[in-house]
């Protein structure tokens, strides 16, 4: 695990390369890779590259980076885990290649020589890279499948710049800070900022599944080596459990102790039991709890506390109260790389984490999309019929936004309903949504506002994930939508990528501790999908869970399920406590983000 960062010069006419802002860059991440930093610039002085490292795997200075083929042609920066590197590295052994370390990074060198981005098909794991051919001239930027590690990128300049964060990218002192409009409207309508925008106008993302290559100074578009399998339907029996069980074992390899994060959910107590399970004895179990949920329904600590001692893991536990949170805010809104609504639980986590001296920490993080255990998976098709009923009533829908606001409060989503609700991405649009496209103006101007939207349109975007994803909206075509595996798909590439991902990558990092999700492997989700994800979706996750693993206790089979909530806004702002519903309090949490990251919002776009 690791940061990682380049330039590369993309013409005879751009400026060398400042070795300055190469380590700026590279130690603006220092969270992300305590334990050595490295740096590599070829001998023409057209790309340099550098790593921040955080040792997880081989934890000798052979697993060190930038690392370089024994010929000197190829050289890789990467970020992550490659899970199954044990086996390719067997493959390559048994074909005459010969190792110099005991590192993941390694076998993706020689993969690349061999392959090139055919490997990444073959890679199972959590990563971002980047590897320098010297002989071709070419630089290749890759992610993850899912979208676990995240990497930017700009051309700003003459040069292409990458690297793990947006602000370590604004460290280096060369990029413009100005505000992306079409960003900063995906936050606003989101809660977090939509890949492959960033806040910033001068930096993108490279979309989760995907590869950009840049050649004789020519960069590429990104080109998918992922896409979501289709499988609409059951195509063969699938053993559910076994492959949630390989997915754990897999995710604990490590040459450092693995803990576990723990609630009182059932994903992240069915990854501890099958953590302890795995594992020569069991790992140490982690609980977050807040001092004002102490003795509600919504405090997790004693359901924790007892799923530890089933499995008899060593459980610690980690109570905060309103004064913790006051010191730790700012220290989290620092280290938080775009603006979110999310991620302050991750971040106090982790930090508890690090002070104990882990760097290894697995969650059940993804368990709700892949198992359809989220609300949105009966609520949005509920809404996309109602929508499509009422667009369908004479006069119905020129006169619904005055209605709603008469009859139902006014709230914006209900006024909306016929605007945004007549297709399945519309419907999940106005479940996720914080603020509506029709409120930016108020917001933003409206100037700024229609700018803004011209480069975005968030229905649009969520759409695109269910084109040939299985999740197709063709009504009146060939094909009936399928709105179980819709609401997977856009719960998938939206919610899950853009915000719960970004926030536990930036929020685990900043205490130099890695995260591992082995419910967001596609390994797991294309064997679950070929059995049309059942028995998840037939009989529901308890009846899945509780059939993996009956030693989990009772009481977290009948809990009933509820969001994890964090007082912020009644802290930060105590006459809101009672101002309004968490829809509301979460629209006040935005703008005070927006307002640490230094955005007006009525000038931000402008700026």
């Amino acid at each position: 695990m690791c940061g990682i960062n380049g330039i590369l010069r993309l013409a005879e006419s751009s400026p060398a390369i400042d070795r300055r802002e190469l380590l700026a860059t590279r130690e603006a991440m220092t969270a992300r890779g305590p334990d050595g930093a490295g740096e590599w610039l070829s001998a023409d002085g057209r790309v340099g590259l550098a790593s921040r490292r955080l040792a997880i795997l081989d934890l000798s200075p052979a697993g060190a980076q930038p690392m370089t083929s024994p010929d000197g042609r190829y050289v890789i920066v990467q970020n992550g885990e490659i899970y199954n590197f044990r086996q390719l590295r067997g493959e390559l052994e048994r074909e005459g290649v010969a190792f110099r370390s005991q590192s993941d990074t390694e076998v993706l060198l020689v993969l690349y020589a061999r392959l090139g981005t055919s490997m990444l098909p073959r890679l199972r794991g959590m990563y971002a890279l980047a590897i320098w051919d010297d002989a071709a001239g070419r630089l290749v930027l890759a992610r993850d499948p899912l979208g676990i590690k995240p990497l930017y990128y700009s051309t700003e300049g003459g040069c292409l710049r990458f690297a793990s964060q947006v602000k370590a990218l604004e460290q280096g002192g060369a990029l413009s800070r100005k505000i992306d409009p079409s960003g900063l409207a995906g936050f606003l309508l989101w809660g977090s900022v939509p890949e492959p925008l960033t806040i910033r106008r001068a930096i993108r993302a490279v979309p989760a599944g995907c590869f950009l290559a840049v050649e004789n100074g020519r960069v590429e578009e990104p080109m998918r080596h992922y896409r979501f399998d289709p499988a609409p339907e059951r195509t063969e029996e699938v053993d559910a459990g076994q492959a949630i069980a390989d997915s754990v074992a897999a995710h604990l390899i490590s040459d450092v102790p693995v803990a576990v994060f723990l609630s009182a959910g059932l994903d992240s107590g069915l990854v501890a039991a099958l953590a302890c399970r795995a594992l020569p004895s069991p790992p140490t179990t982690f609980t977050l709890s807040f001092d004002v949920l102490a003795g509600t329904a919504a405090d997790e600590a004693s359901l924790a506390a007892e799923v530890a001692r089933k499995l008899g893991t060593r459980h610690l536990e980690r109570r905060v109260g309103k004064q913790d949170f006051l010191d730790l805010w700012p220290q989290a809104v620092a280290a938080m790389d775009q603006p979110s609504i999310d991620g302050f639980n991750t971040y106090v986590v982790s930090r508890a984490a690090h002070e104990t001296g882990l760097k290894v920490v697995l969650s059940g993080l993804g368990g709700d999309e892949l198992f359809g255990s989220y609300p949105s998976f009966t609520d949005v098709p509920k809404t996309w019929r109602m929508a499509r009923w009422g667009g369908h009533a004479p006069g119905l829908r020129a006169a619904w936004p005055a209605l709603a606001g008469r009859l139902l409060g006014g709230r914006p989503k209900l006024r909306g309903l016929l605007r945004h609700g007549g297709s399945l991405a519309g419907s999940y649009f106005l479940r996720r949504a914080l603020f509506l496209p029709e409120e930016l103006p108020e917001l933003l101007g409206e100037e700024q506002a229609a700018a803004a939207l011209a480069g975005y349109d968030p229905i649009a975007d969520t759409a695109k994930v269910l084109c040939g994803g299985g999740g197709e909206e063709a009504i009146d075509g060939h094909r009936r939508p399928d709105p179980w595996l819709a609401v997977h798909l856009m719960e998938s590439a939206q919610y899950l990528r853009n915000q719960l991902l970004r926030d536990s990558d930036w929020a685990s990092m900043a205490h130099s501790v890695e995260l591992r999700v082995p419910f967001v492997d596609a390994r797991l989700r294309a064997s679950l999908a070929a059995g049309g994800f059942d028995p998840a979706r037939g009989q529901g996750k308890a009846a899945l869970v509780r059939r993996i693993a009956p030693e989990l206790p009772a009481e977290l089979f009948t809990r009933p399920k509820s969001g994890f909530y964090i007082p912020v806004v009644d802290w930060m702002r105590p006459a809101a406590a009672t101002a309004g519903n968490l829809g509301a309090r979460s629209r006040l949490l935005a703008r005070l983000v927006l307002e640490e990251f230094g955005v007006n919002l009525r000038s931000a776009a402008a700026a």
